[in-house]
């Protein structure tokens, strides 16, 4: 009887060609897992600036919750506004928002959210009026925050505030001794829109300059600092501040 089992010669290169295939699909695989959990649960973030000071110091790397205004379809959001798959929620006062800067979606940007829908704003002289009513704030000792600020912030004359907005207590800087502050006329805010500003009330680009935040161009709320580090090769000077980390937003 002929025997008709033969040995299967595999080529060497095709062997090594199957295996480099199955290498690069595995890196696909994981890019795309990655990127897909970025869009749609967890985002981390970079602070450039000292808007935002003292809450965030300039170099504070945050976490963004994505998930906390509802459930995104993964990679909606680049296509313009996101695909949600649950029913979103809206951002409430007092929280601190990542969101698309409304002039150029390309550039995020991070403020706190002061109205909401509906809300009737009115800034005048770092002076908040919310529905007719002045926010309250009172004087906090300056020591406890004046070391975040480095030498380009007028120092001796930024005073620290803490403002009450609803249940959410925070702290402001601010320069009394400027002529001029940026204020803005009583405006409401319209549906789907949020007015945000920074807490460096004085060295802030918001909503009081640019206008409103559509819902559309949040990402998502900051929720604590995981690192804080300003490059050295940054036009900034060089920090390192491993005590900020856990800090909540």
């Amino acid at each position: 009887m002929e025997d008709n089992n033969q040995d299967v010669v595999i080529d060497p290169s095709v062997e090594k060609l199957n295996k480099i295939k199955k290498e690069i699909l595995s890196w696909i695989y994981i890019i795309v897992s990655v990127f897909a959990f970025k869009s749609t649960f967890f985002e981390p973030n970079h602070i450039p600036s000292g808007s935002l000071l003292p809450t965030n110091a300039i170099g504070d790397f945050i976490l963004v919750n994505k998930m906390s205004y509802g459930l995104k379809v993964p990679y909606s959001d680049l296509f313009g506004d996101p695909w949600y798959i649950t029913t979103p929620s809206h951002p409430e006062r007092g929280e601190i928002i990542v969101f698309r800067y409304p002039k150029d979606r390309n550039i995020l940007f991070v403020k706190r959210v002061i109205g909401v829908p509906g809300d009737e704003i009115e800034v005048y002289n770092n002076k908040v009026y919310l529905n007719g009513k002045l926010v309250e704030t009172r004087a906090v000792d300056k020591s406890k925050y004046i070391d975040l600020f480095d030498d380009k912030f007028d120092k001796k004359n930024i005073e620290f505030e803490e403002v009450t907005l609803g249940e959410k207590k925070f702290v402001t800087a601010v320069n009394n001794s400027m002529p001029y502050h940026l204020n803005i006329e009583k405006v409401t805010v319209p549906k789907d829109s949020f007015f945000v500003m920074g807490d460096n009330r004085d060295y802030s680009s918001d909503s009081r300059y640019w206008g409103f935040v559509p819902f559309g161009h949040v990402r998502g709320r900051a929720m604590f600092v995981w690192f804080s580090m300003v490059y050295p090769w940054s036009q900034e000077k060089f920090h390192f501040r491993p005590w900020r980390i856990g800090t909540t937003l």
